[in-house]
């Protein structure tokens, strides 16, 4: 893994590091899609989260990272919730009603948002590679997904597209938020206390949403507590760790291109694991969206 701190981040670590977040982060629909089959979603979220929270700090305080202070558990708490909750919490929310393609067509709004707030702030517009990078990446989830988007005709479709709206947004205010919080200098207690933070809002909102009478051990599948589990580990400690030192380093429309190549993984996966075909229209959509991250990448400046 990337060191949360240090000097200017080289171009390998990087690229190292979008590597983990293409691949992990793609498969995390799946995996969420499996857990939640005996699990209620946001409580599911919330051990997720707590889970790997406590683990990575106790590691770190193992280390000896000095105990945060109460300013860093402040800001942890807004960006926990922001990233969390509001982000994740209404992905695994409105998964149960929405096929995995449409959730992640309305993900890849992130990186708009992210340019957004960074043209807002710097009053500065982003490169022109940037802004074409941006527009080929949706081409390309467009022709992705749109043959996937079937009406089903489910009432809670509706809203379960509001709340992934609502969590494009929330994610993109808290990656916004932890680019200048104040949080300790260790990138990996960081993580841990927004999990924990995080975490321990999901459990309220579950609870106070009756997903705690849901909750029923004997009920709960083997196949829900391993992809709880990979959540946890994979996509939790080591993703997110690296996300957050990604948000350090580089750019946010640079950090954000994960919204752009998970659906590529997502389809990918699918057809290895489920026998899902893989037709000639998946294959140039991967191209087209392969093409707009390059685009990104070369527009980007890391800090």
């Amino acid at each position: 893994m990337p060191p949360a701190s240090g000097p200017r981040a080289s171009t390998g670590r990087i690229a190292l590091a979008l590597f983990v977040i293409y691949l992990v982060w793609g498969s995390t629909y799946l995996a969420i899609r499996i857990a939640i089959d005996s699990l209620p979603p946001l409580l599911m979220a919330a051990t997720r989260f707590l889970s790997a929270g406590i683990l990575l700090f106790l590691w770190e305080r193992a280390r000896g990272t000095p105990w945060p202070s109460a300013a860093h558990w402040r800001s942890a708490a807004v960006v926990g919730g922001l990233l969390l909750l509001g982000g994740n919490g209404l992905v695994c929310w409105a998964q149960q009603w929405v096929p995995s393609g449409l959730a992640a067509l309305v993900i890849a709004m992130v990186p708009l948002w992210m340019v957004l707030f960074e043209t807002v702030a710097t009053r500065a517009w982003p490169s022109g590679r940037v802004l074409a990078g941006l527009g080929i990446g949706f081409t390309g989830l467009s022709l992705l997904v749109a043959p996937r988007l079937g009406v089903t005709g489910d009432a809670r479709q509706g809203p379960a597209v509001a709340a992934l709206l609502g969590a494009t947004l929330s994610w993109s205010l808290g990656s916004y938020r932890a680019r200048s919080a104040p949080r300790p200098a260790s990138g990996l207690m960081a993580a841990a206390m927004q999990m924990i933070c995080g975490g321990t809002l999901l459990v309220g909102m579950g609870l106070l949403l009756g997903e705690g009478p849901r909750v029923r051990l004997d009920t709960i599948s083997r196949a829900s507590i391993l992809a709880l589990a990979y959540l946890s580990l994979i996509g939790s400690i080591l993703a997110y760790s690296c996300y957050m030192w990604l948000l350090e380093v580089s750019s946010a429309a640079l950090a954000t291109t994960y919204a752009f190549v998970n659906p590529v993984v997502a389809v990918l996966l699918g057809y290895a694991i489920l026998g899902e075909p893989l037709t000639a229209r998946t294959l140039v959509a991967a191209a087209v969206i392969v093409a707009g991250v390059a685009l990104i990448t070369l527009g980007r400046k890391v800090k």
